[in-house]
Parts: structure tokens; sequence; C-alpha cells
């Protein structure tokens, strides 16, 4: 089954442009070094499934003209990844039944107790997102497809990653477990975090990342997760062909079962 990606943020938590800098990526004119805060859209037989809600996530589903939504998949609780889910309300409002969202025991638990309105609220007069969370402790079956979480290490924490077809989405990680690996072995599309050149504590760089492609031996390779120490078009010319910098509203094809 065909199935399309479309990247809906590749930037980092405080996006690109950063809020009080005026260096050259911020600054630049080219529509690709705009990059809002880390998701991603997969769309297929209808159906359409989101990996995480960002703050930017009203800004995302306009420029896409997103007019519905099946499922949300969280990697983890940071804010970066979960403040926008407030603003499904109105995806929400317009399909029978509560959107399913799936999470981590652990992140599940951060939703609930960050939006506390929403879950444990006796609040009577609407408004409130319509939404159901699932603890996932394996393989999600969404649709007739499958999202594998991959456990991934970001910095001190275990986070997820998602294999879903012959595709494969890992952002905010330090290090990847040898476990893990044998996951993403010989994709066709795997998504890396690559925050900049220099080492952070909790994010894979641009040098990391390349290690691991010549590792994991991808089709195609796209880094995301990405800090405005990294121009587009620069950086796209020291990279192999079959790896670019991801960029907002980046589509891609393969099949997802």
């Amino acid at each position: 089954m065909k199935a399309t990606l479309t990247v809906l943020g590749s930037g980092t938590s405080m996006g690109v442009p950063t809020i009080g800098c005026d260096c050259r990526v911020c600054t630049s004119d080219d529509p690709h070094d705009r990059r809002l805060r880390p998701s991603i859209l997969v769309e297929y037989d209808g159906h359409t499934v989101l990996i995480d809600t960002t703050p930017d996530f009203r800004e995302q589903a306009i420029r896409e003209k997103v007019k519905r939504l099946d499922a949300v998949l969280y990697t983890h609780a940071h804010a970066d990844h979960i403040l926008g889910l407030d603003d499904i309300r109105p995806l929400s409002f317009r399909r029978e039944g509560k959107i399913p969202l799936y999470a981590h025991a652990s992140a599940a638990d951060s939703l609930e107790d960050i939006f506390r309105y929403i879950f444990k609220s006796d609040y009577k007069f609407g408004g409130i997102a319509r939404v159901e969370m699932n603890r996932f402790n394996g393989v999600v079956e969404l649709f007739g497809a499958s999202f594998e979480p991959v456990e991934i290490i970001h910095g001190e924490a275990i986070i997820h990653g998602f294999r879903f077809g012959s595709a494969a989405y890992l952002t905010d990680f330090s290090e990847i477990p040898t476990a893990s690996k044998e996951r993403l072995r010989g994709l066709d599309i795997l998504f890396l975090d690559a925050l900049r050149h220099r080492p952070h504590p909790t994010h894979s760089t641009v040098e990391n990342s390349l290690k691991l492609v010549e590792e994991l031996k991808p089709q195609r390779a796209f880094f995301t997760h990405i800090s405005h120490d990294l121009p587009h078009r620069e950086t796209n010319k020291t990279l192999p062909e079959h790896v670019r910098l991801a960029h907002d509203g980046l589509k891609l094809e393969f099949q997802i079962a």
C-alpha cells in the first residue's frame, strides 16, 4: 500500500528563525531555512496519522490543508512535541468518535498531567479536544498499517521513534541501541536527528547521523530537528546524494504495507 509522508516541521525546539537571533540562517531569504518544530504526517488509504503535536501544529495544518486526523503517535513528552495538542480540536469535532492518541506510559502520564483540562476535567461546556489516550507497549496497528515503536536514547531518557512499512522516523536522539538498529536496516526512507555539527548531550550531530546512514544503509536519508547552525543549501552540498536535510513541506512516497 502506497503512503505519503509530509514533513510538517524540521526544526529544533526553538524553531528557525529563533526569537531574537539575527544569524545568517535566521535572517535567510531561503524558505528552506524556515523550520517549524519537528513533526510528520503519514497519509494512506484515506487515513491520516500524525506523529507529535508541536506548538506550531495549527500553522502546519493550515499550510498543508489538513482536513482529517485519524490518530496521533507521540515520540515523547517534551514541550516541542506535545504543546499543540489543543490545536487538534477542530479536527476532532469533524469526526465520529474521539481521536485516539498513542504514547508510551511515561509520555502518556505527562500528557495527561499537562493537559488535565482535557483528560481529567469535569468541564461541561464543550470546546475540549475529543481524544482518548492509549498506552502502547509494542506495535500499534492503524488502518491496515503497523507502526512499530523503536527505542532510542535522548540524553538519559529512553524515548521512541517509529518504523512504518519501508520508512522510519527518529527524532531527538543521542544514541540508537544495537537492538533498535536491527529494525532500521535497509529501509527506503530513514529520518534521523541531526541538530548541528558541534556535539550536543541529547542530540545527534550531522557527522554522527552520517555514520548511522553508512551503517544502516537506507535508500534515502533525511536529517531533521535541525538548528540554525545549518544553512539548508550549503549543508546539502556537503552531503552524499542520497542524504538531505529535511525541509518543511517536503513530501515523500513510500510503501507502508
